[in-house]
C-alpha cells in the first residue's frame, strides 16, 4: 500500500534521492580510512577520458572501482581482466546511481605489497645503521683508467655500457665481472663479485647494475648482502639498476646512483671532446697570462735600465770621491804632523831648560815611532780605500753590457741601428749588425726559428 504524500505543515523531514546519496557518500568517506583490498579485475574499461573503471572480485563478492587519470599514470603495468591486484583505496558512493564503490589511489600486482613491505623494513634498518649516510659516500675519480662492471655478460645493459665507454672514453680499460642478475643465488653472486673486485685493487671505479625489469627481476639488488658489499667496497661504486623510475637498496648503498646503465657509463667516463676543449681553454689562458707576465717583466727591465747609469760615469764619481778622501787623508796627516811637530817643539823648549840627554833621546825615539805609526796608518787607509775602489769597480764591470758580451752574448741591431729584441722584428734576407765583446760584424738572416 502506497503512503500518501505529507500534508502541508507536517513536521516530517523528507530528503531527495540526491540528498540521500550525498549524505551517505559523505558518511562513508569520512568514516572509513584508506584501506588495502586485494582481488581479481573484471569488466575493465578505459574510456578516452583516461580514467579506469573495473570490478574487483573474489569467489564470493565484488565491488565497483574507479581510478582516475591523475592516479593511474603512476601504475607501471596495464591492468587486464583476470589479473590479481592489490589496491589502496577509499570507500565512496557514486551518487548518480547510488552505487557503493572504491576510489583507487594506488595499484600494484598481487604479491608486490608484501615485497614492498619487506623492502621498506630492510631499508629502514640499514638506514638506521648509517649505511646510506651521505658522509660515507666516496667521491668518484675524475679520470678512471680501469673500470670494473658487475653485471650479466649477456644482457643489453653491458653492451650499452661498453658502447658508451668506448665512444666517450676509449682510453679506459674495462673489465667485466660476470654474474647472474636475477633468480635464485643472484644476490650472493653479485655480492661476491663486488667483494672480489674491491679486494683485487686494480679498479679505479666499479659499476654494478642491470637493465630494467619487474620488481621480482630487480629483487637481488634489494638484498641485504648486496647492500653491505657495496658499503664495504674500498673503491668508488655506481649503482645502475633498471630504469630511472626504479630505485633499489643497491642505489642507496652505492656511492652514486645512475638512472640507467648507459647513464652510469656516461658518469664514469670523461668526454674526450670536452676534455680537449677544456685543455684548449686552459692553454689559451696560460699563454695569455704568460704574455702579460712577460710584458710586465719587460717593463720592469726597461725601468731598471733607465735608472742604471753608465759604468764610466759611476767610475768617475767613485774616483772623484776617492780623490776627496785622499785630500782629506793628506790634510789629516799634515794636521797630525803639525800637531806632533808642535808637541816636539814644546818638548825641545822644555828640554832646553833642563838639558836631559836621556829624555831627549827618548823623545826622539817616540817621535820616530809616532812618525812610523802615522805613515803605516796612512798606508793602511790608502790600501783599504784602494781595495774598496777596486771592488766597486768590479761590481760595475759585472753589470756592464760589455761584460755580458764577454760571457758569450751578442747585441743585434737592424739597419737603423735599433737593438733587435724579438724574432718577430726580423725578416728573412734582412741585414743585421752583430756586436761581440771584441768587435762587430754584419750578417744576413737566412732562416728564422721561433
Amino acid at each position: 500500500m502506497l503512503s500518501s504524500p505529507p500534508k502541508p505543515g507536517s513536521n516530517r523531514s523528507v530528503l531527495s534521492v540526491s540528498d540521500l546519496n550525498r549524505e551517505v557518500k559523505h558518511l562513508l568517506e569520512n568514516s572509513v580510512p584508506l584501506l588495502w583490498v586485494g582481488g581479481e579485475i573484471s569488466n575493465f574499461a578505459a574510456p578516452s577520458s583516461g580514467h579506469w573503471y573495473f570490478t574487483l572480485k573474489d569467489a564470493r563478492a565484488q565491488v565497483r572501482c574507479a581510478m582516475f587519470r591523475g592516479r593511474n599514470r603512476a601504475v607501471s603495468f596495464r591492468p587486464e581482466n583476470g589479473r590479481e591486484v592489490l589496491i589502496r583505496a577509499r570507500v565512496s558512493l557514486y551518487e548518480g546511481r547510488g552505487e557503493f564503490q572504491l576510489i583507487v589511489e594506488h595499484m600494484e600486482e598481487a604479491g608486490f605489497g608484501a615485497l614492498m613491505r619487506q623492502l621498506e623494513q630492510l631499508k629502514a634498518r640499514l638506514q638506521a645503521e648509517g649505511l646510506f649516510d651521505p658522509a660515507r659516500k666516496k667521491p668518484l675519480p675524475f679520470l678512471p683508467t680501469n673500470i670494473g662492471i658487475v653485471t650479466s655478460p649477456t644482457g643489453a645493459a653491458v653492451r650499452d655500457m661498453i658502447q658508451v665507454l668506448g665512444r666517450r672514453y676509449p682510453a679506459a680499460r674495462i673489465e667485466l665481472w660476470p654474474v647472474q642478475v636475477q633468480g635464485q643465488g643472484a644476490a650472493q653472486q653479485i655480492a661476491e663479485a663486488i667483494t672480489k673486485a674491491g679486494r683485487h685493487g686494480r679498479h679505479d671505479l666499479l659499476i654494478v647494475g642491470r637493465g630494467g625489469g619487474s620488481l621480482e627481476d630487480l629483487w637481488p639488488f634489494n638484498e641485504e648482502v648486496v647492500a653491505r658489499a657495496l658499503a664495504a667496497c674500498p673503491i668508488p661504486t655506481i649503482s645502475a639498476v633498471g630504469h630511472e623510475t626504479d630505485t633499489t637498496i643497491a642505489d642507496l648503498a652505492a656511492d652514486l646512483r645512475a638512472p640507467t646503465p648507459s647513464a652510469a657509463a656516461e658518469i664514469a667516463s670523461a668526454n674526450a671532446a670536452e676534455l680537449l676543449q677544456t685543455l684548449a681553454t686552459y692553454r689559451h689562458r696560460l699563454i695569455r697570462a704568460a704574455r702579460l707576465q712577460l710584458r710586465h717583466l719587460r717593463q720592469q727591465v726597461q725601468l731598471t735600465g733607465n735608472r742604471l747609469r753608465h759604468p764610466k760615469e759611476q767610475l768617475l764619481n767613485r774616483a772623484q770621491k776617492l780623490d776627496h778622501l785622499e785630500m782629506r787623508l793628506l790634510g789629516a796627516g799634515r794636521q797630525q804632523t803639525q800637531s806632533r811637530r808642535s808637541q816636539l817643539l814644546a818638548a825641545l823648549r822644555a828640554f832646553a831648560h833642563c838639558h836631559p840627554e836621556r829624555r831627549l833621546q827618548e823623545s826622539r825615539k817616540r817621535l820616530q815611532l809616532d812618525r812610523q805609526n802615522l805613515v803605516r796608518a796612512i798606508q793602511l787607509l790608502l790600501h783599504k780605500r784602494a781595495d774598496q775602489l777596486n771592488h766597486r769597480a768590479q761590481l760595475l764591470h759585472n753589470v756592464s753590457p760589455l761584460a755580458v758580451l764577454q760571457r758569450g752574448y751578442a747585441i743585434v741591431r737592424d739597419g737603423q741601428g735599433q737593438v733587435v729584441k724579438s724574432t718577430g722584428e726580423l725578416q728573412v734576407d734582412q741585414s743585421v749588425d752583430v756586436r761581440l765583446a771584441d768587435g762587430e760584424f754584419s750578417a744576413r738572416i737566412a732562416n728564422i726559428k721561433s
